[in-house]
């Protein structure tokens, strides 16, 4: 009986899947052996090197994969709430005992063995949000429920930006997507990513015309929704009348206060005043977008003290370098400029394995680990990086199309986070070797020579392969 469900289990395990997992960990380590190759240590085994470490690193990860697919998958509903708390836990341990490194004290040692608690966060972070959405009594719909699962998602993001390590936290927005998956309401999205664009703008334009913008803006989206022009002005008009007095009164008190000081406690008083009209007329939408309007200024005011207090400064560098704000070839932008020189001078077949000049003589910083897709544009030309996004892409719509087959609710919502948090991952991390985003130092799905993420991925995606194998018999 036990051969038997041995036997059924292993005919059930998407091996499709496994062997596109299999094609892209060989071809990482083949390049990562062409981007770290000496020919004084020539052999792939040679522990030495980082391609005969990365070699090893596989081995340990395909007995992970082993280990992942012989346990039951109700494991994985039970524990994943003590796996969560686990990986908090050792988020907050790396924060006093952790080791730094680049400026990130993101490494903690166990056994002689460095690892990086982030990458397994995620996991985790995923095996939760999957526990809690698919509790039959939840609904994203509600406000109450929607914070606790943003809770569960950004309490460990939280706890990595405290590292600080600014890309694994950007990692955790991706999570935002199973979210939508699973009723959030579209508006929530659409919101999250109109403060991403203020965000930006609010960099590049000087803050006095961002504000003017949200009050115009704002007061545009009014007269669209209430349609209501006399109601409109006569707010507009209360508002000013409030601004003329505060600016006047300060001034008359020669305690003149700042345009941004008096614009915000203006709209605070007008909302005070305005309440029992919103109240009484019912006006949702006005108090809604007036609750938006005011969110949204204090974000503004937020964005330079994150910037400027939160990120690092190579970080705010490379911001900046991405949005045009300054140029810095030879410093911040050195990495990716000189990727991009060597993406480029594959042309279109390359220049051959083993013959990329750029990564040989230690031109890309880094090209082993977060730039290790200018390796394969060197030397596998655009035919071969387009090969290789092809074959990402269709990796994770095999990821995506397992994901909406399964039965059950946990089931889902997991699959949902895995394909979330890799395609994330890939975007980026190719984005940022073009120059498309920030080099905010994420790695690509097993490619990128690391044991931490290697493994982190692996566990992520044979314990998906794992609930697919038993979608039919399962039920959470």
């Amino acid at each position: 009986m036990i051969e038997r469900s041995r036997n059924n289990l292993w005919a059930r395990i998407d091996w499709l899947t496994v062997a596109m997992y299999l094609a892209l960990v060989t071809f990482g380590l083949v390049n990562i052996y062409s981007s770290a190759y000496n020919e004084a240590h020539p052999r792939l085994l040679d522990f030495s090197m980082r391609y005969g470490k990365q070699f090893y690193w596989i081995l340990m990860a395909l007995t992970l994969a082993f280990i992942i697919l012989t346990l039951h998958p109700r494991f994985y509903y039970f524990f994943a709430w003590p796996l969560y708390l686990l990986s908090l836990l050792l988020l907050v341990a790396v924060l006093v005992i952790g080791a730094t490194v680049h400026g990130s004290t993101s490494w903690i040692s166990i056994g002689g063995i460095h690892l990086q608690p982030s990458e397994f966060a995620k996991v985790a972070t995923a095996l939760a949000l999957a526990r809690y959405l698919s509790e039959y009594n939840v609904s994203l719909t509600r406000f109450s429920d929607l914070v606790k699962a943003a809770a569960i998602i950004f309490t460990p993001a939280f706890l990595i930006m405290l590292q600080p390590d600014m890309g694994s936290t950007f990692v955790f927005v991706a999570f935002i997507l199973v979210l939508y998956r699973e009723g959030m309401r579209a508006e929530v999205l659409l919101l999250g990513f109109l403060f991403l664009v203020l965000f930006i703008v609010t960099l590049i334009v000087e803050r006095t015309l961002v504000l003017a913008a949200l009050l115009g803006l704002t007061l545009l989206l009014h007269l669209l929704l209430e349609r209501r022009p006399g109601l409109t002005l006569r707010g507009t008009a209360v508002l000013g009348v409030l601004a003329l007095l505060f600016w006047g009164g300060t001034r008359l008190l020669h305690h003149p206060l700042s345009l941004y000081t008096v614009i915000f406690i203006t709209l605070l008083t007008g909302f005070l005043l305005f309440l029992p009209v919103i109240y009484r007329r019912k006006l949702v939408r006005t108090a809604l977008l007036y609750a938006v309007l005011i969110a949204a200024m204090l974000f503004t005011f937020s964005v330079g003290y994150v910037f400027n207090n939160i990120l690092e400064p190579h970080q705010r560098t490379r911001i900046n370098i991405v949005l045009g704000i300054e140029s810095d070839p030879y410093g911040s932008g050195y990495n990716v400029n000189q990727s991009k020189i060597a993406i480029g001078s594959g042309g279109l077949t390359g220049k051959g394995f083993l013959n990329g000049t750029q990564t040989k003589f230690n031109f890309v910083p880094e090209q082993s680990t977060d730039f290790i897709f200018c390796t394969v544009g060197e030397e596998w030309g655009f035919l071969g990086t387009f090969g290789v996004i092809a074959f990402y892409v269709l990796f994770l719509l095999r990821i995506l199309y397992l994901a909406e087959r399964q039965r059950s609710a946990f089931s889902r919502i997991y699959g949902y986070s895995v394909f979330s948090v890799m395609s994330l991952h890939v975007l980026v991390n190719i984005g940022m070797t073009i120059g498309l985003f920030p080099v905010i130092g994420i790695p690509l799905p097993f490619f990128s020579y690391g044991g931490s993420s290697l493994w982190a991925f692996t566990i992520l995606l044979f314990i998906f392969l794992r609930l697919d194998a038993d979608r039919l018999e399962m039920t959470f």
